[in-house]
């Protein structure tokens, strides 16, 4: 199963194709509207719009083996604490040997643009991380597969 945090999630399209190709089902989770889908292998959820109703219903159903895709720190590393695959839209995977160092990073980011050190401009999204993040999609669903965790 691929769990992704749809709000400004860049990326639906080709999570869709992948998860296609690998036969592997895809829940939407979100605060606001989705796109509906005709496709059996395609779930949307819509949660209540309090702050972190998404994170919680993918925390509370997602389980080892799973994939995760988001660009929430704090989201990742609780899905990694459940030993789910975890990856952002630009391809870069969340495991247990780098999550403490993304949460601190992000937690000094957001330290620096509390005190007005950094503006906090986050890079455009680019044809790079879309190919990146492909990628790095494609190996998880084989490793999800391989862990009997998919469809």
């Amino acid at each position: 199963m691929i769990y992704v945090d749809a709000d400004a999630c860049p990326v639906k399209p080709e999570i869709l194709k992948v998860a296609e190709r690998h036969g592997i089902e895809v829940t939407f989770v979100a605060n606001s509207g989705l796109r509906p889908s005709r496709d059996p292998m395609v779930k949307n959820v819509i949660v209540s719009g309090s702050f972190d109703a998404a994170d919680d219903w993918i925390v509370d159903h997602v389980a080892a083996g799973d994939i995760v895709v988001t660009a929430d720190v704090p989201l990742a590393g609780r899905c990694v604490g459940k030993d789910a695959f975890v990856t952002g839209p630009t391809g870069r995977v969340f495991d247990r040997t780098n999550i403490g160092m993304a949460t601190a990073m992000r937690d000094l980011g957001q330290h620096l643009r509390e005190t007005g050190e950094s503006k906090g401009y986050n890079a455009a999204f680019s044809p790079r991380d879309r190919s990146a993040f492909l990628e790095t999609l494609d190996r998880l669903c084989r490793r999800s597969k391989a862990a009997g965790a998919a469809p």
